[in-house]
């Protein structure tokens, strides 16, 4: 009986990275932020009235705007807070809008006026931010539909 010794060759380590676990993880959370994104929008259901203005260019720090909103019946809101959809009274707007700028003194701020909304209301919240120590206020408006000819 012949005994046959085959000696065992040893395999040199793979040096690659098997990547299609980590694409697989990468599609699982691109689809859980496309979902969630629009849900993290805050804010007041406001109808922004149309104008065909150039769009502000963001802060060098790219900080998130503070916007104030003043719905139909002319109350206010501001987008910060446990309860963005709840609205406040003029001088703890001032309170909240000093606070954010004294944090932060390069924060834009915004005012979202509802188009049925009374202009003095607007112009009231513009004084307000000012008194908070907003050294410019800016309007958002949406874009005028083209008209089809």
């Amino acid at each position: 009986m012949a005994l046959y010794k085959h000696k065992r060759q040893r395999r040199k380590p793979m040096a690659e990275i098997n990547v299609v676990p980590y694409i697989d993880v990468m599609l699982v959370l691109l689809i859980i932020f496309m979902i969630t994104a629009p849900m993290l929008t805050q804010g007041v259901q406001v109808d922004l009235p149309s104008a065909a203005a150039n769009p502000v260019n963001p802060p060098e720090d790219n900080s998130e705007p503070l916007v104030v909103s003043v719905d139909a019946e002319g109350l206010f809101y501001a987008a910060v807070g446990e309860n963005p959809d709840e609205p406040m009274e003029a001088q703890r707007l001032v309170n909240i809008v000093r606070a954010v700028l004294t944090r932060s003194p390069n924060t834009p701020v915004m005012v979202k006026g509802d188009s049925a909304a009374n202009y003095g209301q607007v112009v009231y919240v513009m004084t307000l931010l000012q008194q908070a120590g907003a050294p410019s206020v800016g309007l958002i408006t949406k874009q005028p539909e083209k008209a089809v000819n």
